[in-house]
């Protein structure tokens, strides 16, 4: 009997897991994810990955779309990962005095292929 309960709990385990796909390809981005990869490089790669789950000062950033919630817990959409970028968050400082839209746009297209 204990064997089934751990079989049964092993399966439930393993299906609640879900392995993301991996990022688009560098090459592959179009024209406004190749800008958005840019912006990304110059104001949030010092403290954010992007293609690897390692967290460097703040969460790695790779499937951040893919996921229902973001770290802090709020819906991941443009949104809430808009207002993050504009007003910071905890020790995340507040980009939306030195970011201007267009770059705000590239940097949500590129954030989609993560």
């Amino acid at each position: 009997m204990t064997r089934i309960v751990a079989m049964l709990l092993l399966t439930c385990l393993l299906a609640g897991c879900k392995a993301l796909p991996p990022p688009t390809p560098l090459a592959e981005l179009n024209l406004q994810q190749i800008e958005g990869h840019a912006v990304y490089q110059a104001k949030c790669a010092a403290c954010h990955a992007d293609r690897t789950n390692r967290s460097l000062r703040g969460p790695a950033l790779r499937g951040i779309f893919k996921q229902q919630y973001l770290p802090s817990g709020a819906p991941a959409n443009d949104e809430r990962v808009t207002a993050t970028i504009e007003h910071g968050r905890n020790t995340m400082p507040a980009l939306g005095s030195s970011i201007d839209a267009a770059d705000l746009d590239a940097l949500l297209a590129y954030l989609h292929t993560l």
